[in-house]
């Protein structure tokens, strides 16, 4: 009888060995799957994201053509969009805007004046002062801008900034009388990006402000123009941030 047990305990442990092992080339099987799956995923992974870069050079380029149409009009705005941009998005660095996560902001500062393609080159273009029906006739390409890409879906947030850049803090803007917070707050970064590139830019009528003084203006109004946050944000920015920005776009 004891040795008909110690056999039955040897061919028990016999068939869990067996069954052992069996787990074992089981998991080593599941792992290389695994292993392999992985695989997939960082190849696809990599190849989602190069196309999502391409797409996004894509509309780049697209913006960009479309904001050189807008400023060839005007020889006197060269480069203005590129720059304002630029000074955008130091601005909205500083107070917390995420251009990684929505690039479409900074398309808007760059088609911020897109709805200027319907206002006649003899109201763009007139050297004198505007009459009130000219002024309303400027002041509706934010409408204009903001319609002509309302249908565009990869601008998304892009369409805030192009109907709202003429908003003031006070209520006192265009088009819509938005005061406060209720201004989008890209519109209120490019409000100071937009004002700080006019003012430190030669005009027919003026010479450009030094950095100082556009700073000095911008201060000024600060609480009725210009959201107060946002320009205390400014004002923490270095004067090389502007001035490298400057180099580099000219």
């Amino acid at each position: 009888m004891a040795a008909v047990r110690v056999e039955q305990v040897r061919s028990e442990i016999h068939r869990l060995r067996e069954q052992l092992e069996h787990h074992k080339r089981e998991a080593a099987s599941k792992e290389r799957q695994l292993e392999r799956y992985a695989a997939d995923l960082r190849e696809t992974f990599k190849q989602e994201r190069a196309r999502a870069a391409e797409l996004r050079r894509s509309y780049m380029a697209t913006v960009r053509a479309l904001s050189n149409a807008v400023e060839a009009r005007d020889a006197y705005t060269g480069k203005h969009a590129e720059r304002v941009a630029a000074y955008g998005v130091a601005i909205g660095t500083v107070v917390g805007l995420r251009f990684s996560a929505a690039p479409e902001i900074e398309f808007g500062f760059l088609l911020h004046d897109v709805g200027k393609v319907a206002v006649p080159d003899a109201i763009l273009f007139k050297p004198g002062p505007l009459s009130r029906e000219e002024r309303r006739i400027v002041e509706q390409h934010a409408v204009v801008g903001w319609h002509i890409v309302s249908e565009i879906e990869f601008l998304g947030q892009a369409r805030e900034v192009i109907r709202s850049h003429h908003e003031r803090w006070d209520g006192a803007g265009y088009p819509d009388g938005l005061a406060g917070e209720d201004i989008p707050l890209t519109a209120r970064v490019f409000a100071i990006a937009d004002t700080l590139d006019a003012l430190t830019t030669d005009r027919p009528y003026r010479p450009a402000s030094t950095l100082a003084q556009a700073r000095a203006m911008i201060e000024e109004e600060a609480g009725t123009h210009f959201d107060p946050a946002v320009a205390e944000a400014f004002a923490r920015l270095p004067d090389e941030a502007f001035e490298e920005i400057r180099r580099e776009i000219g």
